[in-house]
């Protein structure tokens, strides 16, 4: 790999911590994306701990963080998706993959892959690096040497849209019921849901609780007949454990845009031939770039010019965040990938932390059969002024889709930031379901579907919009049907 440090292009000098960039020059060169057909993704993501400033005692300095990238690399492999470029950051690694990305936090870690990837065959391997390289608590074996160590996880999230091709699919991620199986084998307190209309764009989620135990019992349970230690068939979730220092009650948000059916002509953006084209003609006014684009590959430099051209580098733009970084590829003959880094602004990081960093990651399939897109983010609305609403707008605007789906996953009583030009101070209740309430008023779209489920810590809202005038395609798939 090249480690070097990259700039966002911005006439904003980069704070002295801000995000760089490694690029995996053996895989990038030779990954061609001809057979990719399955766009909509599979999402993991796994808390270790309630927040970065929460870390369990004993746990190394970085938590994950002081994870080696090999060693994630190993079990990526289980999963069948390979690195190829990484973003360091203080308090993130965002790792852009041959199938989406994976970004690991000191506390949590959150992977993503498309296509064929076997995601959760990953997970118990994931446990593992947690337990035996991260130094997190584990209760399901006496020591770091036995094989099926696994670190107790605080949460687990798992969720995916239907699939467009489930018969396609291997290992358990042949059926919504085989993983729910799966992941029910391997942890204590999950629960299983269905979201939306079975006949039409649905989304499953899987999570567990981080209440389903307040002591912390033996790591290696006793049998019924004798008292002789037995395996563990289980991981327990969210047991209580001492933190070096106070738990950080930080609200979580995740915002997930899901889009079908792209318009045609936008999507030709995300081809290899249109793409060079527009490169083409910006080489003149990227002679002074020489040096820098020396050191990426066609994949990476491409990456860029469709970024900028589509409009997702304006989606929080460098003169709101200075110190962002996207790592952006596009893939032969098509298909584009990027992830972005996003340092909180000094005047919206809590107590003057101005090293509160963000996240977000955009996949697209463009092929008319299946052309998908998605888009997620953990910034939270409302910051710089920018609502939740605004950023949908922005990114449903890039691809103008048929239909796509919107999914909102927050901590409960979050507060509502005010939209820009509101004093804070005089933020009524009434204008805070205003802000939220935009979301249903997306231009040139009709909502059809807006689910709410409470769960004990979280909310999450799932929205589903169509395209005014859009009357849909006979042979628009819907997958799964279960």
């Amino acid at each position: 790999m090249v480690n070097t440090e990259i700039t966002n292009g911005t006439t904003v000098a980069p704070s002295e911590g801000a995000p760089h960039l490694t690029i995996n020059h053996e895989v990038a060169a030779d990954l061609d994306s001809t057979n990719a057909f399955e766009g909509p993704e599979k999402l993991l993501e796994v808390w270790f701990a309630p927040s970065p400033k929460a870390l369990p005692a004993g746990v190394k300095e970085g938590g994950l963080k002081s994870v080696p990238a090999a060693t994630w690399e190993g079990m990526l492999d289980m999963v069948n998706c390979k690195v190829l470029s990484i973003v360091n950051s203080d308090n993130v690694d965002a790792y852009l993959l041959s199938e989406s990305s994976m970004f690991v936090f000191p506390h949590k870690l959150i992977l993503k892959t498309c296509g064929t990837t076997t995601l959760l065959l990953g997970l118990r391997r994931l446990l593992r690096i947690a337990a035996v390289d991260a130094g997190f608590p584990f209760h399901n074996a006496q020591s770091l040497e036995e094989s099926h160590v696994a670190a107790t996880p605080h949460r687990v999230f798992y969720s995916r849209k239907n699939f467009l091709f489930p018969d396609r699919q291997r290992g358990p991620h042949s059926s919504w019921k085989e993983e729910v199986k799966f992941l029910d084998d391997m942890f204590e307190n999950g629960s299983a849901y269905l979201v939306g209309r079975m006949n039409a764009d649905h989304w499953y989620l899987y999570m567990t609780s981080p209440t389903g135990a307040v002591m912390t019992p033996p790591r290696t349970p006793t049998s019924s007949n004798g008292g002789s230690p037995t395996r563990a068939s289980k991981i327990p979730t969210g047991i209580i454990a001492p933190y070096c220092g106070a738990v950080d009650e930080t609200p979580d948000e995740t915002l997930e845009v899901l889009m079908m059916d792209l318009d045609p002509e936008l999507a030709k953006q995300y081809y290899l031939e249109q793409a060079s084209a527009v490169a083409r003609k910006q080489v003149a006014a990227q002679e002074d770039a020489a040096v820098q684009e020396a050191l990426t590959t066609e994949g990476h430099a491409l990456g860029t010019v469709v970024s900028d051209a589509c409009g997702l580098s304006a989606v929080y733009p460098t003169s709101e965040y200075p110190d962002a970084r996207i790592d952006a590829y596009l893939f032969s003959p098509c298909g584009f990938s990027a992830n972005g880094v996003v340092p909180a602004p000094v005047k919206s990081a809590g107590d003057g932390d101005a090293k509160a960093e963000h996240y977000f990651t955009v996949h697209v399939t463009p092929e008319p059969i299946c052309s998908f897109a998605s888009f997620e983010t953990n910034v939270p609305g409302g910051q710089n002024g920018r609502q939740t609403s605004d950023v949908i707008d922005h990114v449903v605007n890039i691809f103008k889709p048929g239909r796509f789906t919107v999914t909102l996953f927050e901590t409960k009583n979050r507060p509502v930031s005010p939209p820009a030009g509101t004093d804070e101070k005089r933020l009524e209740p009434a204008q805070g379901a205003m802000v939220r309430q935009r979301m249903d008023r997306i231009e040139g779209y009709r909502r059809k579907d807006r689910i709410v489920h409470e769960f004990e810590d979280y909310d999450l809202v799932f929205r589903y919009y169509e395209r005014e005038g859009w009357a849909g395609d006979k042979n628009t798939r819907v997958g799964e049907d279960e």
